[in-house]
């Protein structure tokens, strides 16, 4: 799985002209499923990402995860992480995970999420066409795979 993380101050999630979730302080995750992935994938992403140390202490470090601030998670599916741009100008996204796939190791990446997080955590909609509103704070990107755990 890949995962692009943004710690924003706000962020929200709109399909068909209707906000679907958004939250405050926290973290925006990008995820993508790769054909090869697993459970066991989805679980280590989500146990790494809540424990990560990017937001600041009271001395400017960082030093505290979004559980120790009390921010919050949403989660939008991207498929188009696992773009390929070797040839010509269009992207193949062959590289992506089918639906059959991607679905149930999204789902468990959401209810691991929930669990750690001990609070609803608001998505997007799979497949669906999504209008994403942020504010990204510092600003901080990061950007995981599951494949390389380094």
């Amino acid at each position: 799985m890949r995962v692009v993380i943004q710690r924003v101050s706000r962020a929200s999630v709109e399909i068909e002209g209707r906000t679907k979730g958004q939250i405050g302080k926290g973290l925006l995750l990008f995820a993508g499923v790769g054909p090869e992935d697993k459970e066991e994938d989805a679980r280590w992403l989500a146990s790494k990402i809540t424990t990560m140390r990017i937001f600041e202490d009271g001395g400017g470090k960082m030093n505290l995860s979004v559980k120790d601030v009390e921010g919050d998670i949403l989660l939008i599916s991207q498929f188009t992480l696992y773009a390929s741009t070797r040839k010509g100008n269009r992207p193949s996204f062959n590289g992506s995970a089918p639906p059959e796939v991607a679905v149930p190791l999204y789902d468990i990446f959401h209810r691991e999420l929930t669990g750690i997080m001990g609070k609803d955590v608001p998505s997007g909609e799979f497949g669906a066409h999504m209008n994403i509103d942020l504010r990204n704070d510092g600003p901080v990107t990061i950007i995981m795979d599951s494949r390389e755990r380094k």
